[in-house]
């Protein structure tokens, strides 16, 4: 048996033994902390600024709209490419005739495209153009028929247009002589993912301005936080929106503009809303008065990341324009709202737009 001198001696060489372990448990525990905490810093820092923005939408979303906050006989349409391509019939330009009654819709997006990569457009995608227009004319006076070219592009679809291309863009000049020339009232383009800034896009409307009586563009929507497209794009190689300047920039160089304001990622009515009446805003405040400012509806069904349609309702975007309409420019005459798309449109979704935008009383 050992002594208490002996045990004690003993305890001593067992805890100096010991000892480098519990160093390194301390450090470890030391470095786990470390580590717990600058996680927490960095999700507090993506976290706070998004609760904070989504918390300010909701905010938007409050109040009442002005009297007199509803259409202004601007409103447009966009259509799919069955009523150019031989599906549609006499009975169904009727059938739209009686839909788009005693509405605001003064303008037809028709889908007479796609552009090929190259700017060019084969004659054979829009065979029954001529009959439509002319019934369109007949059956609703005053209503004008635009020609809706679309295409993706570069640099974000290298294998797509290149509109850095002075050829590319001559061809796409060409293409719309082209449907001018077929009876079109105007061309509506539709070119995507244009890059904030992209400065070969705007030398393109500047040649379009002369070949078209009617000029008209889908615009990405604005920066809901100042620079947020190069934040968005540095992080998902994707810069969805685009600068306020920028969007000044293609405004003043068309006819009409028309915000693509859905596909959002916006989880909540509420929330979806508040952020159309900011995007309306933001565009009525760099848009010229002489150029109509459309801002997109939400007339079609899906859920997928970026559009939940539980979220993205006619009527929150409705209330949406009107409350931005209200706080920046109630009386702003050549403004409307652009209804997209006919062939995934619901009675519920016509019957809003008529019951929210389109009433007088």
């Amino acid at each position: 048996m050992a002594t208490e001198s002996e045990a004690a001696a003993g305890d001593g060489e067992r805890e100096g033994e010991g000892a480098p372990e519990a160093s390194g448990t301390r450090k470890r525990a030391s470095w786990v902390r470390w580590a717990r905490r600058v996680g927490l810093a960095a999700v507090l820092l993506l976290v706070l600024p998004l609760v904070t923005a989504e918390t300010a939408l909701r905010v938007n979303y409050t109040g009442d709209p002005r009297a007199g906050t509803r259409t202004r006989d601007k409103d447009v349409l966009w259509l799919g490419h069955a009523w150019v391509d031989g599906r549609k019939t006499d009975a169904d330009v009727t059938a739209l005739a009686a839909r788009l009654a005693d509405t605001g819709i003064r303008d037809l997006y028709v889908h007479a495209g796609p552009l090929e990569h190259n700017g060019t457009l084969p004659r054979t995608d829009y065979p029954k153009a001529r009959w439509l227009i002319t019934a369109v004319h007949r059956k609703l006076p005053g209503v004008r028929v635009q020609a809706w070219l679309g295409d993706e592009v570069a640099p974000e679809k290298p294998y797509a247009m290149h509109l850095e291309k002075r050829e590319t863009r001559a061809a796409v000049v060409a293409s719309t002589r082209q449907v001018i020339a077929a009876g079109f009232d105007g061309v509506h383009f539709d070119l995507e993912p244009l890059h904030s800034g992209d400065r070969n896009y705007l030398a393109l409307l500047d040649a379009l301005r002369p070949v078209t009586p009617l000029l008209s563009v889908a615009a990405h929507q604005i920066d809901p936080l100042p620079a947020f497209h190069s934040f968005w794009g540095t992080l998902t190689g994707h810069p969805k929106w685009w600068s306020q300047e920028y969007f000044g920039q293609v405004a003043r160089r068309v006819d009409q503009i028309a915000v693509m304001s859905y596909d959002t990622m916006q989880p909540l009515q509420s929330l979806y809303g508040g952020y159309v009446a900011q995007q309306t805003s933001l565009a009525l405040e760099v848009t010229p008065a002489d150029t109509d400012l459309l801002m997109g509806l939400p007339f079609y069904h899906e859920n997928r990341f970026g559009h939940w349609a539980h979220a993205e309702t006619v009527p929150a975007a409705v209330r949406g324009v009107r409350l931005g309409l209200s706080r920046t420019d109630a009386d702003r005459a050549n403004f409307g709202v652009a209804l997209y798309v006919d062939f995934a449109a619901t009675e519920d979704d016509w019957t809003s737009y008529r019951k929210d935008w389109v009433r007088t009383s």
